[in-house]
């Protein structure tokens, strides 16, 4: 969420920035303003009306010591309008701050100048490639189609238990699912980052702290009788972990790594580009997630991003790094990049990975900060990452390491997984 001082401050530069994600923030910019010349002028007349009361009490209360009781009286009956004006205003703030706040849930975070101009993923800006695409044996197959032969994974089975787009892994295939978890959180440890468990269902105030809610794309699935909601990514649950926290500088860096699976309705999602693993409700996830000064949150993004690098290159999966063009960036972030590998058998890149800062716009909600060195109090800055969400990596994997007499398994995966080969 945007600092409403900061639009005041940066108002026109901030409505510029927010083209770049086709977004005309004019008209919520002078409503927001509004509200809070509202809030400030009901405020400045509560705060004298209450002062105003508090001296009249005390008066009251010396005419009364002092045996006047009819001045005191008199005084008394003051009072009584003095308590209405105050009911008054204080109902007036509280509905200036509820209509800010609304508006400002509205408006996205603020580009970063990296960000290029654009309507949607088309024009999102390559940065990086490397790998070499492997040349398949003919009669190479997607991985659903190797899914079945090897009975590895049942769609229908999982279609049968809940729905579409609810797996099942089976056998090598669930076996590699779990190798896969434990070498992205091995490799995220030893990076530095530290390891966390956490719950699969937040409550409102997670969801708004790291801006899920309110939900416009309607892809939360809500637990309704407890207003509980299924997480769609563990950057929720770990982020609010510091919710409403004054930290001290000293504690920062805090790094954080965490496997959740992960839920998403994905209202809307139909076609052959969403078959099998490509996209689905139910998929698992290891996510890292950083709070950091803000001098430090953009090399830090450039860190994260080489983190995620090492483990592809390590897999031997050929991969590219777009940079997301602002018509494609996530609502609460500032600066995007995602991670794609190039999927042979369907001769097309799967995104694997997002690595995102999201400057203040996280912690403004989550009223998440720091105390500086000079004594200052700071907002921090958050950032998350996926390293790796599984379904697209393991649906690479299958399709670029088949063979005519099965698929072999990425050396680095071979001692997680006890076996080298799925035939």
């Amino acid at each position: 969420m945007l600092q409403v001082n900061n639009i005041r401050a940066h108002k026109d530069a901030y409505i510029t920035a927010l083209k770049k994600r086709n977004f005309d923030a004019t008209s919520l910019f002078e409503d927001a303003l509004k509200y809070d010349d509202m809030r400030k002028a009901s405020q400045t007349d509560l705060d004298a009306v209450l002062a105003e009361s508090n001296r009249l009490s005390k008066e009251i209360g010396m005419l009364f010591k002092s045996g006047e009781h009819q001045k005191a009286n008199a005084v008394k009956a003051q009072t009584a309008d003095l308590k209405e004006n105050s009911k008054r205003l204080q109902d007036e703030l509280r509905d200036a701050e509820e209509k800010l706040q609304n508006i400002l849930f509205e408006i996205p975070n603020i580009p970063n100048d990296l960000v290029p101009a654009g309507v949607d993923e088309a024009d999102n800006e390559e940065v990086f490639n490397e790998g070499d695409i492997p040349v398949l044996a003919e009669g190479s197959q997607p991985h659903w189609e190797l899914a079945k032969k090897y009975d590895i994974i049942d769609f229908e089975l999982g279609n049968k238990i809940t729905g579409a787009g609810f797996p099942v892994y089976k056998g090598k295939g669930a076996r590699l699912q779990r190798a896969l978890i434990s070498y992205f959180l091995d490799k995220n440890t030893a990076a530095g980052y530290n390891e966390v468990q956490v719950p699969h269902l937040v409550n409102e105030a997670s969801g708004f702290g790291t801006g899920q809610l309110p939900d416009k794309e309607g892809q939360m699935y809500e637990a309704t009788v407890d207003k509980l909601f299924l997480i769609p990514t563990a950057e929720v649950p770990i982020t609010n972990l510091y919710r409403g926290d004054l930290l001290d500088e000293k504690d920062l860096p805090i790094t954080h790594t965490g496997y959740t699976p992960c839920f998403r309705r994905e209202a809307g999602s139909y076609g052959a580009h969403v078959r099998g693993l490509n996209r689905l409700h139910q998929f698992d996830k290891v996510e890292i997630v950083r709070i950091e000064k803000a001098e430090d949150s953009y090399a830090v993004l450039d860190q994260m991003v080489e983190h995620v690098k090492d483990i592809l290159r390590e897999l031997k999966l050929p991969f590219r790094i777009l940079r997301l063009c602002g018509g494609d960036l996530g609502f609460t972030s500032s600066l995007t990049y995602d991670f794609e590998v190039f999927s042979t058998a369907q001769d097309r890149w799967l995104e694997i990975s997002s690595v995102s800062n999201f400057e203040t716009f996280q912690a403004n909600r989550l009223k998440l900060r720091y105390k500086s060195a000079d004594g200052s109090k700071q907002l921090a800055h958050t950032l998350n990452g996926s390293a790796l969400a599984l379904p697209r990596v393991l649906a690479g994997i299958l399709e670029n390491y088949q063979t005519p007499d099965g698929i072999k398994i990425p050396e680095v995966l071979v001692p997680y997984c006890g076996f080298d080969v799925i035939n």
